[in-house]
């Protein structure tokens, strides 16, 4: 319960950034490349400090993690309320929300609810993840409406405030073990100390290099896969209520197209993780959602009004859901759950890039050709190499040595 809330509160006020990009470029005059380049830089600062969080979450429980991130993130939304300049919005939004935020995100909640599991890893983590689709839900539209009828800078103080509130609260009071071990217990909440399916998953003193996990194979494809995924992810919903919005759909209905979309990701971040407890291999489930989320492309670049827009967010976000889920398990599948906070952030560095780079490549494009026909289409075609990746996947990879790695057995 505490990871989801986490979860909640963190990407529910990261993802509704979007309603905050057409009033911000309004009242400042600034092009909406230039405000997309502040939620690049905070993706790309967010997948370096994943680099830390993970190797810090493998060593320690996940308390103090989140509470000082929990402390800066709310900090930097209070403060973007009174930028003035781009650099400044780079500097607060970019640099410190970035950094707050990796300490309370996907890699330290992930890691933590999936060293507990192992039977019923799937199932666990994507409970977890649908504290993204919940948060989203319920900060878009008060964000939204926030913004309509207070304004932009109103708006991000109330997310500055909800995120020290529950951020700090909750990660205090329900976060302080790092693993079923500390309670005497073994992962899936059996009482013997022998740890079931997992007899071959690496001590945490075997913690692999950076440089090791990058020669391997199965690290690169999940990294470009859920990278190009995360890449699409972020251009869509930095650039979807402005998008709604040129076409003349009311502001507060466009910001809730994206609740609607985490409200459908939330039944998708439960089904693709209970899915990927009942299929032989679970990147099966993980190739399932970037081809949904491509269909969901093709919807939007059709919409012209609010029932085509919803429909767009019911698609995409039931697909969308797979990515928080799909990529701890796959981890923990393929490297073992005592190192998978140490793996994890290794592969958001490059999932970060991707989500960097998608935000900024849609504003350049918008700036240049007057419209997002053109990334909406680029995006569906990523999807689609995306899932087709994914597909090739390997479970054992060759050693420096010659000799076959495999990772503890999958659920």
């Amino acid at each position: 319960m505490g990871a989801f809330l986490v979860l909640a509160v963190n990407y529910g006020a990261r993802y509704c950034f979007g309603v905050f990009l057409k009033p911000m470029a309004e009242d400042y005059g600034w092009s909406r490349s230039v405000i997309s380049l502040g939620a690049s830089l905070n993706m790309l600062v967010y997948s370096l400090g994943a680099v830390v969080m993970g190797r810090l979450v493998d060593r320690t429980a996940p308390r103090w993690i989140i509470t000082t991130g929990a402390l800066i993130a709310a900090l930097s939304f209070v403060l973007t309320a009174f930028v003035k300049t781009p650099l400044a919005f780079y500097l607060v939004y970019g640099l410190m929300c970035g950094t707050g935020t990796a300490g309370m995100g996907v890699v330290v909640a992930n890691s933590s609810v999936g060293k507990w599991f192992v039977r019923k890893r799937g199932t666990a983590l994507g409970i977890t993840t649908m504290g993204i689709g919940f948060g989203t839900i319920v900060l878009t539209p008060a964000a939204g409406y926030i913004v309509e009828h207070l304004g932009w800078r109103v708006g991000f103080l109330f997310l500055g405030t909800v995120v020290f509130i529950v951020g700090v609260t909750l990660s205090q009071i329900l976060l302080g073990k790092k693993s079923p071990e500390d309670h005497g217990l073994a992962p899936d909440g059996e009482t013997t100390s022998t740890p079931p399916l997992s007899c071959d998953a690496p001590a945490v003193d075997e913690r692999p290099s950076f440089s090791a996990v990058l020669k391997d194979s199965r690290f690169r494809v999940l990294a470009m896969g859920f990278g190009a995924g995360v890449m699409v992810m972020m251009s869509v919903f930095i650039h979807q209520v402005a998008f709604a919005v040129d076409r003349g759909i009311d502001r507060v209905a466009a910001a809730s197209s994206l609740g609607a979309t985490a409200m459908s990701g939330l039944a998708g971040q439960f089904f693709f993780g209970w899915l990927s407890d009942r299929l032989r291999d679970p990147k099966y489930a993980a190739s399932l959602g970037m081809g949904i989320m491509a269909l969901g492309m093709v919807f939007l670049i059709r919409a012209e009004d609010v029932l085509d827009l919803y429909l767009y967010a019911l698609v995409f976000g039931f697909g969308y859901g797979s990515l928080a889920p799909m990529m701890p398990i796959l981890l923990a599948d393929r490297f073992g759950r005592q190192v998978m906070g140490t793996v994890y952030g290794y592969v958001t560095l490059f999932i970060g890039g991707g989500g960097a780079v998608g935000p900024i490549l849609a504003g350049i494009f918008y700036d240049r050709l007057g419209s997002y026909d053109i990334v909406w289409l680029g995006d569906a075609a990523v999807l689609l190499a995306a899932g087709i990746l994914l597909l090739n996947l390997r479970r054992t990879e060759e050693g420096p040595r010659g000799e076959r790695r495999s990772a503890a057995p999958g659920p």
